[in-house]
């Protein structure tokens, strides 16, 4: 199996055109099959308004297929709490995922404002 249980993952949900929702996921793994993954955690949807990635309040459990070519997965460290992922703008101007401690990952797709 390529992902395990207790994995904590970023997911993001390909737009197919332009004005599709920009959806991210961070979460917790709590169940694999061969095709799908089922995650605990926190959506993030893109606010164009402010131009920022928005995390909903409240924890949600989503089911990822694994053969969809529309999300991709990223691993992440498995000492972070996922309760303290959020998004900000780093030094060169580029979007991040980060827990303000150890964890940090570039998002960009390109440019802060694309």
């Amino acid at each position: 199996m390529i992902l395990s249980k207790g994995e904590k993952v970023f997911i993001i949900t390909r737009r197919l055109f332009h004005w599709d929702l920009r959806r991210h996921f961070v979460g917790e793994v709590q169940e694999v099959t061969d095709s799908t993954i089922r995650v605990h955690g926190f959506a993030f949807i893109f606010d164009d308004t402010s131009q920022q990635f928005i995390r909903r309040d409240d924890m949600r459990i989503r089911l990822f297929s694994l053969i969809d070519a529309g999300i991709i997965i990223n691993i992440l460290s498995q000492d972070i709490n996922i309760e303290d992922v959020h998004y900000k703008t780093n030094e060169k101007n580029h979007r991040i995922i980060t827990d303000d401690k150890s964890f940090s990952m570039n998002v960009s797709e390109f440019a802060l404002n694309r």
